[in-house]
């Protein structure tokens, strides 16, 4: 099987995201290709956080995966799942305190774009996404490969 970018949901249902935003799952939570890369994403997790199947799937699949990441507030989920305890992480700055104060043994980095430790790259919020998306093309491809995507998206990228 080719390689290729998903979307898992809980069902089959449209994923109703902010602004009404629909996007159209790929596959549910039980029945999905196998994950190289979990990328966890961030927005309005408050009941994804208290459904056990949703943050038992997201460390099993954590255990498999090469790379676990996660965009702004999809840290918290990676929290709650176990996935991360003691480790370095970031979140968008509006929630670095919440999640410090929920998750105390956590390092949470302020004023960072991402934070890699091991296999675990938390990133802050939407554009330190697109700056950790890119290291993560860079670290599985090629920093070429990276650089020209960013320059395809008129994004101006340091790998730093």
């Amino acid at each position: 099987m080719n390689k290729c970018t998903f979307l898992i949901n809980q069902s089959d249902g449209i994923v109703k995201a902010r602004s009404n935003y629909k996007l159209v799952p790929d596959y549910q939570i039980n029945n999905h290709p196998e994950i190289d890369l979990l990328i966890i994403v961030g927005g309005d997790h408050t009941n994804e956080l208290n459904k056990k199947q949703v943050t038992d799937r997201i460390l099993e699949q954590s255990i498999k995966a090469k790379i676990v990441a996660s965009v702004c507030t999809g840290v918290f989920l990676l929290a709650k799942a176990g996935v991360i305890y003691d480790h370095e992480v970031t979140t968008h700055w509006e929630d670095i305190n919440d999640l410090q104060m929920k998750y105390p043994k956590l390092t949470v980095k302020r004023d960072v774009r991402w934070v890699e430790q091991g296999n675990i790259i938390t990133s802050g919020g939407i554009s330190a996404g697109i700056d950790m998306s890119l290291h993560l093309v860079s670290r599985m491809s090629s920093p070429e490969h990276a650089i020209a995507t960013a320059k395809q998206m008129e994004f101006s990228w340091s790998s730093l």
